[in-house]
């Protein structure tokens, strides 16, 4: 079946997210606040540009945004432009931005009034994922408008999950990434104690990898990360107010979360030395910077 999709924000994510829908066959209009970034698109892809997310979203069956932050959230979404003024009764709005889980549950309150429906859905798998139709998608949501948004979420993800009601969805992704936080701290004291011990890199991972030391952070980010290789990914600055959301929201939920505050404060010190851009594995080059 062929739907009308409106997919707002064509950053590193959603730009290929919105690609993959485009191909599975669906009609789709895209907004992004850049306009070159959708005029660059729309000559890439089958689909349409539109110079709001209101317009982008007017006659849409389902709608995605994946942006920023809360602000630009509530910008695209209950702005003067803002896609709530023209979403259709019945439509199904799939944000999958990562944003607080008070903004996902005000957003999903504010469909119903409006008479349509929302999931908070954010993604993980990075940049590669998305370029690949790989992510994996945790959901918050209704079950009966899940089943409903899932095979359009099927053209970009390996794997999507309902977890629960609205704010599910932020809830799991702030668990996500603070165990890659804690992996990738663990990872990168681990690398340097081997260089600096004149380990072979190589040969080390090839081992550990297969036992219990086991991670996607292994597997992918080890040889870049010895290599001081720091492009391949997810920004700090973006893990940074990641981590600004776990950890407000375990002050909320009363969590102590000290290996997260304690990484987040490496990040910030890596953003002191210009890696605001670096990917999530640059923590391995404080360690080096104290030789």
């Amino acid at each position: 079946m062929t739907f009308n999709v409106a997919f707002i924000g064509l950053g590193v994510m959603g730009y290929p997210m919105a690609g993959y829908i485009s191909k599975a066959g669906h009609n789709v209009t895209v907004f992004n606040r850049t306009k070159s970034k959708a005029e660059k698109w729309i000559g890439e892809y089958k689909g349409k540009m539109a110079n709001t997310p209101a317009e982008a979203a007017d006659s849409a069956d389902f709608i995605f945004t994946c942006v920023g932050n809360d602000n630009d959230l509530k910008e695209v979404s209950l702005g003067e432009n803002g896609l709530f003024n023209t979403a259709k009764k019945g439509c199904v709005y799939i944000d999958n931005s990562t944003v607080s889980a008070e903004i996902s549950r005000e957003l999903y309150k504010a469909a119903k009034e409006k008479g349509f429906e929302f999931l908070d859905a954010p993604i993980s798998g990075g940049q590669a994922g998305a370029e690949g139709g790989i992510l994996t998608v945790m959901v918050g949501g209704d079950e009966d408008t899940f089943k409903k948004a899932q095979p359009v979420i099927d053209c970009y993800s390996q794997k999507v999950k309902l977890i629960g009601p609205s704010g599910s969805g932020q809830l799991t992704k702030m668990m996500n990434q603070m165990c890659i936080a804690g992996t990738v701290q663990g990872l990168s004291e681990a690398i340097n104690f081997g260089i600096n011990a004149g380990l072979d890199m190589d040969k080390v991972m090839e081992t550990i990898s297969k036992g219990a030391a086991q991670s996607w952070q292994m597997e992918n980010r080890y040889r870049t990360m010895t290599d001081d290789k720091f492009d391949y990914g997810f920004a700090v600055d973006w893990m940074r107010k990641d981590l600004a959301i776990v950890i407000e929201e375990a002050k909320r939920n009363g969590s102590p979360v000290p290996i997260t505050e304690i990484v987040d404060g490496y990040y910030s010190k890596v953003q002191e030395m210009g890696g605001n851009r670096w990917d999530s594995s640059s923590l391995i080059a404080l360690l080096k910077k104290k030789k």
